[in-house]
């Protein structure tokens, strides 16, 4: 029995021994380039390893003849050529068993025969190499900034899955409990004041996770780790090297970025990142990766062709009917996601990343995009994102939308969902940034915001839909947004022309660093006023790694290209800004101990319901576009835990006020439980009643008990 278990705990989404004959061996049918053949396994994409050979599957609508292509480690050329015969073929389906292959001495790719008729987006090419769309490694990838060649010679291996997972089930944690953490798996440890054994790399963030678990984080979101070249629009500016840093141009969707690799895992790509998944889970913190399947790092017409265009560009991409590539994802190229080859791909790849790799969720990068038809029109119930809502081994992974795209889509609150799908809340990261700064006439969003964005989900009775956010990867820092008015992305050598022009930030009175102890405080004051909101305001928080010990970017809004101190995480702030990320603790540590927070536990109590707003004076229906304070009431009771009120106040004015609390039965009474005045986590609660005093630009919660 044990036995039994140990096989189906190694067992994935690819081919398992107990599914194959095991005399296929004894029958080859042909022999070519001196391997024994014969017909595969067609319903298996890929390259999977089998008893005695490797069973190689590929498809393609267009083309008229595919070769395997065979090379040594590391050559340029191949050693075998074995065209697939034509009975190998069922419809556009190519599959063939090589025997007698030991996969660590080979590296793989395919040539494609084909009309060539780029006005009508066919690009065969039967000289160019191909990447395998289902390849599980790449090769030539393991050493970050490596200068050599790639394009034409990217390669494939065949990848040995027996990684044993144990009995640790996943952690499912519902969405209203969850609090994300954003980060970029080589920026979190590559600097050298990470202090840990293996920078930049899956170990070295796995070294980091008790500290993660003590700041109490329950979910960490990668930035994109599919494989992706970081040499694409390599450029030097000013003695500066410049990479595709963050990763959002996919080049193999199956396989994880082998740069990220601490060792060299020839045929055991993956291993690492799966231990550091394993090790999350064992934490109790799920883990989410940022997916980007709107287009690939082939770009346009004037892109490298190393993989898709030559197995069926017109297929893949979306093409303009001159045979021109539509550019929604401003990257040059936009995936065809809807077409019914390329959507098969997409859940294939899901599946394959959740069976094999136990991923927790998705955020997926330009999401709207995923929702277009193939002549780029918005769908109104898009298959792809139905069969992700419905499919049952997605059943429980998170499904989180960036719900637009470089094509002017733009679908927050309205993202097409099935009750399933969350987005990315671009409104709250505005509204509250406005709000915060004391902008006049965003009052009534930031209370709305707090709420759960009600005027945006609430009517259609989506639940935990809202991902607040008000930093992300994309944009500034917490401590950036509070120290600059405008972004400062010259060293990006595009003479700070990229980037986003609507921060909605503000540098408190002098921009960039500064020597002002005044203007220093209320620095640090605003930020401990955004984490105090974002963590006492219902949906899902998620936060930018660095932003709990103010991490800075010294300005730069659009560090995608910059592999280097301002991207990585200076970890000697954590020291310098103790108080901050002791702050940031007791707030993660507070959403956790009130459930009002996070849900709707009840209809109210005390003569109070669910949810809400207060002005100075008392409770009010609505804000004027005058007011600068903000108070949310939010009360509730759970079986066996009583009655809980928790009253948010925020005051966005650069004067103090004065302000009523709201009533409570002769039996309880407010404590004040935080005041953004104050540095540092609160030192001990304080009984008030009445009135108090809330001063300029600051924050209190208070609970009722």
């Amino acid at each position: 029995m044990a036995t039994e278990n140990s096989t189906l705990r190694k067992a994935d989404s690819s081919l398992t021994m107990e599914k194959l004959p095991r005399t296929i061996h004894l029958v080859p049918l042909d022999t070519i380039d001196g391997f024994d053949v014969r017909p595969g396994f067609y319903d298996i994409n890929g390259a999977t390893a089998i008893p005695g050979g490797v069973n190689f599957t590929v498809y393609s609508h267009g083309a008229t003849a595919i070769e395997l292509l065979l090379f040594h480690r590391g050559a340029a050329e191949p050693f075998a050529v074995l065209p697939f015969p034509r009975r190998y073929r069922i419809g556009n389906v190519y599959s063939m068993i090589v025997f007698k292959l030991n996969i660590e001495e080979f590296e793989y790719a395919y040539r494609v025969d084909g009309p060539y008729e780029p006005e009508k987006g066919k690009l065969f090419d039967k000289s160019k190499y191909l990447l395998d769309p289902y390849a599980k490694a790449v090769t030539g990838q393991s050493r970050w900034g490596d200068s050599s060649p790639r394009g034409q010679h990217y390669k494939a291996r065949v990848v040995k899955d027996d990684f044993d997972w144990g009995d640790l089930a996943a952690p499912l944690i519902p969405m209203e409990d969850l609090i994300i953490y954003e980060l970029h798996v080589r920026g979190f440890t590559k600097d050298s004041s990470s202090g840990v054994e293996n920078p930049g790399t899956f170990a070295g963030l796995m070294e980091k996770l008790p500290y993660l678990k003590s700041l109490g984080v329950n979910a960490i979101e990668l930035m994109p780790i599919f494989e992706f070249d970081e040499m694409q629009d390599y450029r030097e500016v000013d003695g500066q090297k410049l990479y595709n840093y963050w990763g959002y141009s996919t080049v193999s969707f199956f396989a994880p970025n082998t740069s990220y690799a601490a060792g060299t895992e020839f045929n055991r790509e993956g291993t690492e990142l799966k231990k550091l998944i394993l090790a999350c889970h064992q934490q109790g913190m799920e883990v989410y990766l940022d997916v980007v399947f709107n287009h690939t790092a082939e770009g346009n017409e004037r892109g490298p062709f190393f993989s898709f265009k030559g197995f069926d560009n017109n297929i893949y991409y979306l093409l303009t009917p001159d045979g021109k590539y539509y550019n929604f994802s401003g990257c040059g190229n936009t995936l065809n996601c809807n077409h019914p080859i390329v959507h098969q791909m997409i859940m294939n790849c899901l599946r394959y990343w959740v069976t094999t790799y136990r991923v927790d969720g998705f955020r997926f990068d330009l999401a709207s995009i995923l929702g277009r038809n193939e002549d780029g029109s918005p769908m109104i119930k898009p298959p792809l994102l139905q069969a992700m809502a419905f499919d049952p081994i997605l059943g429980d992974v998170k499904l989180i939308a960036e719900a637009w795209d470089a094509g002017g889509l733009y679908q927050v609150g309205s993202f097409p969902s099935w009750n399933r799908w969350a987005e990315w809340n671009g409104r709250y990261r505005d509204d509250m940034r406005r709000y915060l700064k004391g902008d006049e006439g965003f009052a009534q969003a930031a209370a709305l915001r707090m709420i759960g964005s009600w005027d945006m989900y609430g009517q259609s009775g989506r639940k935990n839909a809202s991902v607040n956010f008000i930093t992300c990867h994309d944009g500034f820092t917490l401590w950036d947004l509070y120290n600059y008015n405008e972004k400062h992305n010259l060293k990006n050598g595009w003479n700070n022309t990229d980037g986003a022009n609507d921060n909605n930030s503000w540098n408190c009175g002098a921009e960039g660093e500064c020597g002002d102890p005044g203007i220093n405080a209320l620095r640090r004051r605003m930020c401990r006023n955004a984490f105090a909101l974002l963590m006492c305001s219902r949906g899902t928080p998620m936060f930018l790694a660095g932003d709990e010990f103010s991490n800075t970017q010294f300005g730069n809004n659009n560090a995608y290209c910059q592999d280097n101190i301002t991207s990585w995480l200076d970890w000697t702030l954590l020291e310098k800004n103790r108080d901050m990320f002791a702050f940031c603790q007791y707030m993660i540590r507070f959403r956790k101990e009130h459930r009002v927070l996070r849900a709707n536990v009840s209809d109210g109590c005390w003569g109070h319901p669910d949810v809400s707003f207060y002005g100075v004076n008392g409770p009010c229906g609505s804000f004027s576009p005058y007011d600068r304070y903000v108070g949310v009431l939010f009360t509730g009771g759970e079986r066996g835990a009583g009655p809980q009120a928790v009253y948010v106040a925020s005051n966005a004015w650069w004067e103090e006020l004065t302000v009523r609390l709201p009533e409570l039965p002769a039996s309880a009474c407010w404590t004040l439980a935080a005041d953004t005045w104050e540095e540092g986590a609160p030192s001990s609660p304080r009984q008030m009643s009445g009135g108090f005093v809330i001063r300029p630009r600051s924050v209190m919660v208070f609970v009722g008990r």
